[in-house]
């Protein structure tokens, strides 16, 4: 006859072989970094027309201007275009 002790032995042996059978493929996953995107040639113009443009748009203490991001934002997107 089995005792009780060996029946709980048995569970919890079972269970800890579940949880390790079941964690490795997480663990994979998780190893794996994520491959950033590549940016598209128009967000690459777009990017470098912002850059460009941001003085103009920006006081001297380096604060956007009333509206001054929305403008330039139009205008990047304007010089991007071409």
């Amino acid at each position: 006859m089995v005792s009780i002790d060996d029946v709980i032995r048995l569970l919890e042996a079972a269970r800890d072989s579940e949880s390790s059978v079941s964690a490795s493929p997480a663990k994979k996953r998780a190893a794996s970094p994520k491959k950033k995107r590549k940016p598209s040639a128009y967000a690459q113009r777009y990017g470098k027309a912002f850059k460009k443009l941001q003085p103009k748009y920006k006081t001297k203490a380096g604060k956007w201007k009333k509206d001054g991001f929305k403008r330039c934002q139009k205008a990047a997107h304007k010089e991007a275009k071409r």
